[in-house]
């Protein structure tokens, strides 16, 4: 059991990783002028896993912090991760 644990925060370290440079690497392309990465893609992210990183990502680039979609939803995924997280935890551990 510990192994799926471990491949599970490995995972999620990976995918919030991968949230924060999408939301750096759009920003700069912003600044470029060059073709963004799809909204879309940028939640996806955070639905996936990265939702810690993406969100933190949109106040360290301060990028998307205008659009009320992303300052509403990027909070609330990743409150649904965490509860969803301590439920799993509570399930399989407890």
């Amino acid at each position: 059991m510990k192994i799926i644990l471990y491949a599970a925060i490995i995972y999620l370290i990976i995918m919030n990783i991968a949230g924060l440079i999408a939301m750096g690497a759009d920003k700069s392309k912003a600044r470029k002028g060059a073709r963004r990465i799809p909204e879309k893609t940028l939640f996806l992210y955070s639905i996936i896993g990265g939702s810690l990183g993406s969100w933190a990502g949109m106040y360290l680039f301060r990028h998307k912090t205008k659009h009320w979609y992303f300052v509403i939803f990027m909070p609330l995924i990743l409150i649904a991760h965490i509860i969803i997280g301590v439920l799993v935890y509570r399930a399989v551990y407890m």
